[in-house]
């Protein structure tokens, strides 16, 4: 409900040619206790005026010469964004009230004026319009609220995702650059197969948690300079579901997303990968993505079992194969889309490698940084780089 002091301190404006006709409005309206009371008799300055003050009732006279109350309502409209015009026209013409309820007037006085009739409308008038004003202000605030609370939903999100992965880089340091990586990669083939942006930004949070796993597996064979024997494999190879049971289950898409990418992410479109065998579309998309990324940035970079390659060698290897890895270990459409974008990869090798990023934009974001960066302009690619602590740990 709305208090009656808040309606007898509502704003109001009349217009009226007439002065006569304001003097008595406004002597009517201060008798029943109304304290903010404007006129003009001039209908040229009623758009002004209202923009200025936001009235909440405006008696409005029809007949006026130069600008009717007809074109004043027009006018009235572009300042009104939700289309609620706070008219209550005054007019001595009966046969004008339906066209002014068309034109958006809430409701009507006649000439000559009743002191009962005058006060009860515009009483209703000034209630209806607070109500109207206070439900509109309640739902402003109730979709703040919904916006901060969603927002510290999120920055919660993310001071999760950051201590897994800074759980990572802890057991191997080289692992923040390779993360920063991959989180590109695989948001931007994301956005080139066409996946729309919730996907493509929950994949760029999500991705850096794949190898979280590693943390239970001993150094001696994660570090190991040579091959793996036999039962050092399966053991290497547990990392997928120990990754997925520390992720967890979660109503969070960043951390459903990440324990999907963790599981899954070494399953092979042919189905020779671990830990289940799965094929095909079988295997989540978001770890199909993130199979292409990860065994490129893995050629690219030194491991204590092999040297880096560089861009040409590992496009060759991803795309005929060298025995260890294969095309038919990837989804044809990502692989495709891989092909047809590969100097998108390389390029962001090598701006995390030189540490030479050109950048367009620098926005502070959940206490690191998100840097927009288009190494080759002519591939209108625009790659999202964020960073912890001076580039050392990704968020």
């Amino acid at each position: 409900m709305i208090d009656p002091s808040d309606i007898l301190h509502g704003k109001i404006l009349i217009v009226d040619d007439k002065e006569i006709n304001v003097l008595l409005l406004e002597r009517i309206l201060r008798g029943a206790g109304y304290v903010s009371i404007a006129s003009t008799i001039d209908p040229y300055e009623v758009y002004q005026l209202h923009r200025s003050n936001h009235y909440d009732l405006i008696l409005l006279d029809l007949q006026m010469p130069g600008m009717d109350g007809f074109q004043v309502m027009e006018g009235l409209k572009e300042i009104e964004p939700d289309g609620y015009l706070p008219v209550l026209v005054v007019t001595a013409q009966p046969s004008h009230k339906l066209s002014a309820f068309q034109a958006g007037a809430k409701d009507f006085i006649s000439k000559p004026f009743e002191l009962p009739e005058v006060l009860a409308r515009v009483h209703n008038m000034l209630e209806v319009r607070l109500l109207h004003k206070k439900l509109h202000n309640y739902n402003d605030e109730l979709e703040q609220l919904v916006q901060e609370r969603t927002a510290d939903l999120q920055n919660s999100h993310m001071e999760t995702i950051f201590t897994i992965v800074r759980a990572v880089e802890y057991k191997d340091e080289d692992l923040g650059a390779h993360i920063q990586r991959i989180s590109n990669f695989s948001c931007e083939l994301a956005r080139i197969l066409g996946q729309d942006e919730e996907f493509v930004d929950t994949i760029f949070y999500a991705s850096p948690m794949h190898d979280i796993g590693k943390i239970g597996i001993p150094d001696q064979i994660l570090f190991k300079p040579g091959n793996l024997l036999p039962d050092e494999w399966v053991i290497m190879k547990t990392h997928s579901a120990i990754g997925a049971q520390i992720i967890g289950s979660s109503k969070s898409p960043y951390l459903k997303m990440g324990a999907e990418i963790a599981l899954n992410h070494h399953e092979r479109w042919d189905g020779g990968g671990y830990p289940d065998g799965k094929q095909g579309e079988a295997i989540p998309l978001a770890a199909r993505i993130m199979n292409i990324c990860d065994v490129y940035d893995a050629l690219r970079s030194k491991r204590p079992y092999k040297p880096a390659f560089d861009h040409l060698k590992a496009m060759e290897i991803i795309t005929r194969g060298d025995g260890r890895t294969q095309p038919e270990h990837f989804d044809p459409a990502i692989l495709a889309a891989f092909k047809q974008n590969h100097l998108l990869f390389r390029d962001i090798v090598e701006a995390n490698t030189s540490n030479t990023l050109m950048a367009s934009s620098i926005i502070a974001r959940n206490a690191g940084f998100e840097i927009n960066i288009s190494s080759q302009p002519s591939l209108h690619i625009n790659n999202r780089y964020k960073f912890k602590d001076g580039g050392q740990g990704i968020i």
